[in-house]
């Protein structure tokens, strides 16, 4: 299995909290689209002989880009490439942008796409785009404000119960750890996502990174600082609560119905191949990674000389091993002790079991069927719980 990676570097506004690659100027969005395809041309070698089941739109705002341009880049990819039957092909989009979706689809061409009602959803589905992961973060107004979100709370409500009606692969994110969310709160977001019957959750403590807007507002005092203590519980509420719907936790930030996981990130967390295309997006095959430059101008400048503006990075068996460790922890897959071996060898292999056993001690480690897996006290620190069981080359 392989999967295509889009990146769409545009957004209407920068969010507080994103550190993210975009622009807020769509200037270059004609000249953008046109590299993007170009790119997926020059690359199609990469998987001559592999087939592609995920298409995923990211971002930045994929859904800012019209039902054309969408349907542009997807002919490019099955022109190019050997695409599955039925692919998964998610597009990542805003509540703002699925409603207000008419003004800048006004050029859809009415032979390529049934827009008679207007409806953006009906447009999408009959250009090949079968999953939605709408970016909600909050139904609160006071939430949405502090993170500079584009759409408003009753927005966020409204999208959901249109694109239910067009759509049952959908995912919504939410954003927990906010400062002044309130633990009642937080449960009200969530039971509110529930109400919709939407298969997919995915969720993220709010995190503060360098050279944003919202690093700079907790410096200032302006806004209070992450508790690390609230984010905690807040993952042991969502987490509870989904799991009580029927929900299987299935990778750290994740949580879908059964036969609704997210194909496109299931992949990545079980180290399969995919291709990355667009500025500052990121490639793997196995053995090397690459990321592609994060300027749009020197991006769209190099495409059009033919120049794949991307620095590449072999990994050592080592670096296999340590990032192998790190995503199989995240999820309910685990790492295998099987596989450590067989990929990377006995010596590997005894230092994981050694490494592991202080965990396994304080119940953050646990060993089932050959597979080295996080408890539930250890979930929310498996990031950390990973890094200690590195192996460094010195």
């Amino acid at each position: 299995m392989s999967g295509i990676y889009i990146h769409i570097p545009f957004c209407k506004q920068a969010c507080h909290y994103c550190d993210f690659h975009f622009s807020t100027s769509l200037k270059k969005r004609d000249d953008m689209v046109y590299a993007l395809a170009q790119e997926l041309q020059l690359r199609k070698d990469e998987f001559k002989n592999t087939t592609v089941e995920t298409i995923y739109f990211g971002g930045g705002t994929p859904s800012l880009l019209t039902i054309k341009e969408l349907q542009f880049l997807i002919a490019t990819i099955y022109t190019n490439y050997q695409v599955a039957s039925n692919p998964e092909i998610t597009l990542e989009a805003n509540p703002d942008d699925l409603l207000k979706a008419g003004i800048h689809n006004d050029n859809v061409p009415l032979s390529a796409v049934e827009v008679s009602n207007r409806s953006i959803f009906k447009a999408y589905k009959a250009i090949g785009i079968n999953r939605l992961s709408i970016g909600i973060q909050s139904f609160f107004e006071n939430d949405l404000k502090l993170m500079n979100r584009a759409h408003n709370a009753e927005e966020a409500k409204e999208c959901l119960s249109e694109a239910i009606k067009y759509f049952d692969n959908i995912s919504v994110d939410l954003i927990y750890g906010i400062p002044g969310l309130t633990h009642e709160r937080w449960k009200q977001n969530i039971e509110t996502a529930l109400s919709f019957k939407i298969p997919h959750i995915s969720s993220y403590a709010l995190t503060v990174e360098p050279k944003t807007a919202l690093y700079s507002f907790i410096k200032k005092g302006l806004i209070d600082n992450v508790d690390d203590e609230q984010a905690h519980e807040q993952f042991h509420i969502l987490k509870d609560t989904l799991e009580a719907s029927d929900f299987i936790h299935y990778e750290l930030s994740n949580f879908g119905k059964e036969n609704y996981f997210s194909k496109n990130n299931s992949a990545y967390w079980q180290r399969k191949s995919y291709i990355g295309i667009g500025p500052s997006a990121h490639s793997f095959n196995g053995t090397e990674r690459g990321w592609n430059i994060r300027n749009n101008s020197k991006y769209i400048n190099a495409i059009q000389s033919n120049i794949l503006p991307i620095e590449t990075e072999m990994l050592t068996k080592t670096d296999q091993y340590n990032e192998y460790v790190m995503t199989g922890l995240r999820t309910i897959w685990g790492v295998s002790f099987d596989k450590v071996e067989h990929d990377f060898g006995t010596v590997f292999k005894d230092y994981l079991i050694e490494q592991s056993k202080i965990f396994i001690n304080q119940h953050l480690l646990y060993i089932d069927d050959e597979h080295l897996r996080v408890t539930k006290k250890g979930q929310f620190l498996s990031d950390g719980i990973a890094s200690q069981l590195f192996k460094i080359n010195l």
